[in-house]
């Protein structure tokens, strides 16, 4: 990749769209809390913990992932976790975030809904504050658990439903098909949220269907098996679904072997709305820029096919109209200045 282009990745202003929060724990900052709250963990260094980020599938990686939530106890242990992803993100050039988290993860273990929407949402208002970054918080549903579970939760968000812009689901996708979840989604509909779904990761184009049609999905995410399907690509552009693609994750827990067969080329060529996120970048190796970086050098993207999942993760963002439109003309003043 030439140095122009590098740079143009870096600089431009973006939209992360998918990305967890516990998913950004650094291991670093995972020993300074389980310190903190004496909490023993079963590595004896940051090292060791990084040797264990070598991930064989989805499930592999949620071991690990739901194992090192087990730290996270108190409003200032999400405020810093919360905090440490928005400085990345900034310093990225992301200017609206759009941010999952997992309350399930953390209610089932005894820690209270409020104490987690609480920490993160402090540091959503100080980085406002501190960096400007835009920020929106989407709360998913655990697909490996039950919809009455799922349920259970909805209600617990209903007192924070001015912190809450939509719903989502989450975790092991095989055998846990968007249709678990139609009563839940519905209830969520109908109290004014806004409806994402993870679906064709793992999980077969008809697993996207199920997100559009029966969850009525706004947003998919991940999305890339719906490349198996002529009917469902030709359904997402005519609809104007976007998908929320994570190169870098999908090769860390080997949906695909090489960045090479992501199909981001085919989804800008197809004219769907693609944007590229950092999924969870503490395990999978990179945080926005980077799966920018490495997925323009697999495919050889131009310096259009940025300017448009760029200009994508703003379209795909559930902001205001006016909003939109100062994202999009900073992205305009961005590339009329760039040398």
């Amino acid at each position: 990749m030439n140095e122009n282009l590098k740079r143009y990745i870096e600089l431009i202003p973006k939209a992360e769209l998918h990305v967890h929060i516990e998913g950004t724990f650094e291991p670093e900052l995972m020993f300074e809390i389980a310190q903190r709250n004496n909490i023993s963990l079963k590595y004896n260094s940051v090292e060791e913990l990084r040797d264990a980020y070598k991930f064989n599938n989805l499930q592999d990686f949620l071991d690990i992932y739901y194992s090192a939530a087990n730290v996270l106890l108190y409003e200032q242990d999400f405020y810093d976790l919360t905090m440490a992803y928005l400085r990345k993100a900034h310093a990225d050039n992301v200017i609206h975030t759009e941010i999952f988290f997992d309350p399930q993860t953390h209610t089932e273990r005894g820690v209270s809904f409020d104490t987690v929407i609480n920490g993160i949402t402090n540091a959503l208002k100080d980085a406002k504050t501190e960096f400007g970054i835009s920020s929106k918080l989407i709360m998913c549903f655990l697909r490996h658990l039950s919809e009455q579970s799922a349920m259970e939760t909805l209600k617990l968000a209903l007192p924070h439903k001015d912190k809450i812009v939509a719903v989502g689901l989450d975790s092991s996708e095989k055998g846990n098909p968007p249709s678990k979840f139609f009563n839940v989604f519905n209830q969520a509909r109908e109290e004014g949220f806004f409806v994402v779904a993870h679906a064709g990761e793992e999980g077969p184009a008809e697993y996207v269907w199920e997100a559009i049609d029966l969850l009525e999905a706004e947003r998919i995410d991940h999305g890339v098996s719906s490349v198996d399907d002529p009917d469902l690509m030709e359904e997402l552009r005519d609809r104007e679904i976007p998908l929320t693609v994570c190169p870098l994750s999908n090769l860390k827990l080997k949906v695909v072997e090489n960045l090479k067969d992501i199909p981001v080329k085919i989804f800008l060529e197809k004219g769907i709305l693609v944007t590229l996120n950092s999924d969870d970048p503490s395990y999978f190796g990179g945080y926005v820029n980077d799966n920018y970086l490495q997925t323009a050098e697999a495919l050889n993207l131009s310096r259009n096919d940025i300017y448009t999942m760029a200009k994508n993760s703003f379209l795909a963002s559930f902001i205001t109209e006016n909003e939109r439109s100062i994202f999009i003309e900073k992205l305009r003043e961005f590339e009329n200045s760039f040398v």
